[in-house]
């Protein structure tokens, strides 16, 4: 049955109206609804704001290093700290090394550019940091809806954004409601506030609708993997901040890795592959369990003597890298883009909180003085006017060429970053220009080299099914599948030709694998259940043929910790 059939048979559906709908209930969603709640008590208005989190509660998808730069959210919370907010881990050295296979060197801390300074930052959980500023915009009468996924925008008859619909439930494999159905509801604003991550679902066709990446960079994508580790109180030290660069990674692929000591002998490790590789036979799965086999990071997890180190927790996030020249235009007529739905993430510092926060605060600065000018369903120009005089469009300009820089290797890119940041501190004469997205850069497999990754040994290193049952995913089995292919004949008929199968290796969660049918044809099997919704086949799919869509509300991850 199709969606229209489904409208025709069970609707209308019930709509609910609210002066602001903000769909996503991570950092960037969630400020925006406080300062909604905090602009209107101050002036004795009433302004109803909603909040849709597609996770089972806020936080439950959150994925996320973190460092966090408090700035924003002071400016929105200023006794943050009087009110328990969880930042209590500040950071006490940083460290960034430059690994080879065997070898390290460890750049004296002098020179390390601004970018790389956290000194006055905390190591945090950022999906404990998302379940408190739910509770402070609760606090404040702003009505969240967890477990509900936003799977279609809604338009006026001028074209502007009246607001979003949340998918139907029940829903089976074949299409066809189940006895459990349960159509979607409507949630009509006078603005929509869209504040769903990197890759955001909603966001990609508003920027296509609207076109606002037009004459703007595409945007570029690195993909995060993480795992939260319990390891000996003798090689713990709370605060250390540690990057690495270089190996496993070769020459011509960008990538880097973290190692943060939380409290309570806990330590966050995780591994960046910049999306735009050229190699099909990468997987950054397996590139992550290598790097924890050198000298270096290993002696943090296992040694003679030592309390063996436990896996507690593993998850996968796409993050945007493409910065201020990357960025759609964030407004269009009835809403606006904030966070990593636009890609405000500042890759030179691997920070987005602060700038996801920040961004929150001028849509809803921007949106609070239309709704008292008796506007509605326009564009807020004003938020991205405050933008370009905030001192974050300062911070992200200073790093405009950080990731542009690493299309002409590591060493070049080290070079000049270092010129751009600690020489010229951030003010730069030039800019580089990026032209094709991150799934043009994929070669195809005969001029690629195979890479022969070792298996894991269940202790330091794991398989990706392994790691997807500590990420505490789960979806309901009999839904369709939210991992759509635009031509079933795709993945066989070109990527498996050509390019080797990438899908196989660059999901981190196994959701993609090609398997032999009874007459020894090949076949992509999707294994959806397995999703952590990081985004990265919607993204690095060479020809764009795998579409991800929301599945039931409160499937995918349910991170702790994390």
């Amino acid at each position: 049955m199709t969606h229209d059939e489904i409208l025709a048979q069970f609707g209308p559906r019930e709509a609910m109206e609210y002066d602001v709908v903000v769909v996503g209930g991570g950092p960037g969603g969630l400020s925006t609804a406080i300062r909604l709640k905090q602009l209107a008590a101050a002036q004795g208005k009433e302004v109803s704001v909603v909040v849709l989190e597609k996770g089972s509660e806020p936080g439950a998808h959150i994925l996320s290093g973190a460092i966090m730069d408090p700035i924003a959210l002071t400016e929105l919370i200023p006794n943050w700290k009087e009110l328990g907010a969880p930042l209590t881990q500040p950071v006490t050295d940083d460290a960034m090394v430059f690994l080879g296979e065997k070898a390290s060197f460890r750049m004296p801390n002098f020179m390390l550019p601004a970018c790389l300074h956290n000194h006055g930052n905390y190591i945090v959980s950022l999906g404990a940091v998302t379940g408190w500023l739910a509770q402070q915009a609760e606090g404040l009468g702003v009505e969240i809806f967890p477990g509900f996924a936003a799977a279609e925008v809604l338009y006026n008859d001028n074209g502007s954004v009246k607001g979003v619909a949340t998918g139907n439930m029940g829903v089976g494999k074949d299409g066809q409601p189940m006895d459990n159905f349960q159509i979607g509801m409507e949630l009509h604003g006078k603005y929509t506030v869209f504040a769903e991550g990197a890759r955001g679902h909603l966001g990609k066709q508003l920027i296509a609708r609207f076109k606002l990446d037009e004459g703007r960079d595409p945007q570029t994508y690195g993909l995060g993997i993480k795992e939260l580790w319990e390891i000996d109180p003798k090689r713990h030290q709370p605060g250390l901040v540690l990057h690495t660069a270089g190996w496993p990674m070769d020459n011509n692929t960008y990538g880097g890795a973290f190692l943060y000591h939380a409290a309570d002998n806990k330590v966050a490790l995780g591994f960046i592959t910049g999306l735009d590789y050229s190699n099909p036979y990468l997987s950054p799965f397996e590139e992550f369990q290598r790097w924890k086999t050198h000298p270096n990071i290993r002696w943090y997890l296992e040694g003679e003597g030592l309390k063996p180190a436990k896996r507690l927790s593993y998850g996968a996030r796409a993050i945007t890298a493409g910065g201020l020249m990357s960025l759609p235009k964030t407004v269009f007529p009835g809403g606006a883009l904030v966070g990593c739905d636009a890609g405000f993430l500042n890759v030179s510092r691997i920070k987005g909180s602060h700038a996801a926060i920040k961004t929150g605060m001028l849509a809803a600065e921007a949106a609070f003085d239309a709704l008292q000018a008796g506007r509605a369903h326009d564009e807020l120009n004003a938020y991205p006017e405050a933008f370009e005089k905030s001192w974050l469009h300062t911070e992200l300009n200073k790093s405009r060429n950080f990731k542009a820089w690493f299309k002409k290797g590591l060493n070049v890119a080290t070079v000049m970053n270092g010129i751009e940041q600690f020489l010229l501190r951030g003010n730069i004469p030039w800019t580089l220009r990026r032209d094709k997205p991150d799934h043009l850069y994929l070669k195809p497999a005969a001029e690629c080299k195979p890479i022969d990754y070792p298996k894991p040994d269940g202790k330091l290193t794991f398989d990706r099914l392994s790691s997807v049952f500590i990420s505490n995913t789960n979806h309901e089995e009999q839904q369709p599948a939210h991992l759509t292919l635009k031509d079933a004949s795709v993945p066989v008929g070109i990527n498996l030709t050509k390019f080797a199968g990438p899908e196989a290796r660059y999901c981190p969660a196994g959701v993609y694998e090609f398997v032999k049918n009874d007459d020894n044809t090949d076949r992509l099997q999707i294994n959806a259940q397995n999703c952590v919704h990081c985004k990265t086949c919607d993204i690095k799919d060479p020809t764009q043929n795998i579409v991800w869509v929301t599945p039931e509300g409160s499937g995918g991850p349910n991170y702790a910790g994390m």
